[in-house]
């Protein structure tokens, strides 16, 4: 395989339930938004293109359990997983199952098309990639949830990574948003922005080595509701923490890759859901 996609253990999800449970899965669904020019950016790998004259020759189609695939041709490489404990909930596996295809073929008709328009320019043509891993963030009596971490590749200077999350509720087998808890987008942010920020500058500072630059690009606050969000627990019973997942370009340049925020369930957070969930959540003590 010409790059094996690796997608580990995010560590916001490790900060959230102590680890990752399952297998994990792609997403065509994304955070992150197209790369724009950015000098620091490393360039990718080079790989070696294929005969323009040459056939596409498709691998043998590999699949564990119904959880993961992987796929190889001479114009793609795909993966995509997602845990049994989803794979267990018939209408879980069902939406699984349609977005991978739904993201195999996406995959395989861009690729296909840029290939016979290199072939027509003359030009090299670099073999596309999509991987996605599916991983449980908790399970819960009532809930599971779940978050995506992805990434990408079209031929340019560098792939794309992104992020997505659900929830699972099992009391009315119906699968959500984190943000649909509560009572809007607008009242979560408000409940959490302040520690969120400070958090996120906590972060910053750490990785550029110095002060933030109050003047500088990518020095200030983003919406954390505009991010991926989370639901974590370390008790097993209630959500108990919100996760952010920051795609790359969001709060930093490509070079600083992206940016996971965890913050405990708080008094303004639970007032910010919709009553028919707060026994869901808990403050942590």
């Amino acid at each position: 395989m010409r790059a094996k996609l690796a997608l580990g253990c995010a560590g916001a999800l490790a900060l959230m339930a102590g680890g990752c449970s399952g297998a994990a899965a792609p997403d065509t669904e994304s955070t992150a938004r197209p790369p724009a020019a950015d000098a620091s950016a490393p360039p990718a790998p080079p790989e070696a293109p294929p005969s323009a004259a040459a056939a596409e020759v498709e691998s043998p189609l590999v699949e564990a359990a119904d959880l993961a695939i992987e796929e190889e041709t001479d114009t793609y490489e795909f993966q995509f997983a997602y845990p049994a404990a989803a794979a267990a909930i018939p209408e879980l596996k069902s939406w699984f199952e349609a977005r991978r295809e739904a993201a195999r073929r996406e995959l395989a008709t861009a690729s296909r098309r840029d290939r016979e328009e290199a072939e027509k320019s003359g030009y090299p043509f670099r073999p596309h990639s999509f991987g996605a891993n599916w991983q449980v963030v908790t399970d819960l009596p009532d809930w599971l949830s779940l978050s995506s971490e992805f990434y990408t590749f079209t031929g340019g200077a560098h792939g794309m990574s992104g992020f997505d999350a659900r929830v699972w509720n099992r009391k009315t087998e119906t699968l959500q948003r984190a943000t649909d808890l509560f009572t809007s987008p607008e009242a979560l942010s408000g409940a959490l922005r302040k520690r969120f920020c400070t958090a996120l500058d906590d972060k910053r500072i750490e990785r550029r080595g110095g002060p933030l630059d109050p003047e500088g690009t990518f020095s200030e606050c983003i919406d954390p509701v505009r991010q991926t969000v989370l639901l974590g627990s370390s008790n097993g019973a209630t959500f108990d923490r919100i996760g952010f997942q920051i795609a790359p370009y969001e709060a930093g340049p490509y070079a600083e890759g992206s940016y996971e925020i965890t913050l405990p369930v708080d008094g303004a957070v639970m007032r910010a859901l919709k009553p028919q969930y707060r026994a869901s959540f808990s403050i942590p003590h």
